[in-house]
């Protein structure tokens, strides 16, 4: 492999192909301002991002980038909006967005506020049925056109409840599930991978979490999972505030604070077999951090914000997955645990 000296001494690897490899590319437009504990989501070719916080205050306005162009555009929105937020859910389904919870960092929400893409109207539809209790940290899928939401907490205790609204009937109804369901936490990952729910790490505000849970949506059965590690993996990967994207069979994370300090380490999760994997990665991986999101959009993850403990950030980091990201296994796999 042949190196380039650029300047300054700084060298450049070539990375061999195939190779996945870290950018951060130059983007222009109305950038946003340095945040964390916002939300993104992909609908075509655009990531949408909102809300968040600078320390001082939290955020109501929407972010669009251009996928393709990097490109960043304040979209013109209209209707109910939401407030300034932080460390709500947000997620896209049917061109629409659907966000829930969330606060101003003292006081939190059970509310529920939808965008629909093509007019660009925000909506708070009324709903029925026992809402989830006001919360901030939790997660949220949308399977089968119902919306799930686990975990989370409020100001005083984490909790490790699901709740599911027909987004047809507007209903929401808890769930009750069997099976060893996990502790209660916030700050984890919630994974939607074909029928099955994978939750990975969190905090309930005292200890950090590593372990791994299996919510089968077809039977509402929990399974807490046994994972191996390769040599090369640590012996207790902790974490809170990462972010976790599938890509085929396997589970992309991507920094967090691990307890003791942020990270900036790629772990790769193998569904098929359920072990913990390492791969070489080329280019700058970005700096350690947590409270960021990651997104999978035309074989890329792209990474936004987030914070070390001193600095915010507003960047955008691409990780190009290429075939070795994928290896053999993209779609004919299952999950063998329930």
């Amino acid at each position: 492999m042949k190196n380039l000296v650029v300047s300054n001494n700084v060298t450049v690897h070539w990375a061999p192909a195939p190779s996945m490899y870290w950018s951060r590319p130059a983007v222009h437009g109305a950038i946003p301002r340095p945040v964390r504990a916002h939300s993104s989501v992909v609908v075509d070719d655009l990531m949408y991002v909102f809300g968040g916080t600078d320390g001082n205050g939290c955020f109501e306005t929407l972010y669009a980038l251009e996928l393709d162009t990097f490109k960043w555009i304040r979209p013109t929105i209209y209707g109910d909006r939401p407030p300034p937020s932080r460390a709500h859910s947000m997620v896209a389904h049917d061109n629409k967005i659907y966000m829930f919870g969330g606060g101003d960092g003292i006081n939190y929400t059970n509310d529920l506020y939808v965008l629909d893409i093509a007019s660009m109207m925000w909506s708070k539809p009324d709903v029925m049925g026992p809402s989830p209790s006001p919360r901030r940290a939790h997660t949220s899928i949308i399977w089968q056109d119902t919306l799930y939401i686990f975990g989370g907490g409020d100001a005083d205790r984490a909790s490790n409840d699901l709740h599911a609204l027909n987004l047809d009937a507007m209903t929401w109804t808890p769930v009750d599930t069997k099976g060893t369901k996990p502790s209660p936490r916030g700050y984890h990952t919630a994974t939607l991978v074909k029928d099955r729910l994978i939750i990975f790490g969190g905090s309930d505000g005292h200890d950090t979490f590593d372990d791994i849970h299996v919510l089968n949506l077809e039977t509402n059965t929990w399974t807490k999972v046994d994972v191996e590690k390769s040599l090369d993996v640590p012996k207790r990967l902790r974490r809170l505030s990462h972010s976790a994207v599938a890509v085929g069979s396997y589970l992309f994370i991507t920094g967090g604070h691990n307890g003791t300090r942020y990270c900036d380490d790629l772990l790769l999760l193998n569904l098929a077999t359920m072990t913990w994997e390492t791969r070489r990665v080329y280019g700058q991986a970005p700096s350690p951090r947590g409270y960021h999101t990651m997104l999978l959009y035309d074989s890329r993850l792209f990474i936004y914000g987030g914070y070390d403990g001193k600095q915010l950030y507003n960047q955008v980091n691409l990780l190009d997955l290429s075939s070795s990201a994928y290896l053999p296994q993209i779609s004919n796999f299952s999950i063998d645990v329930v």
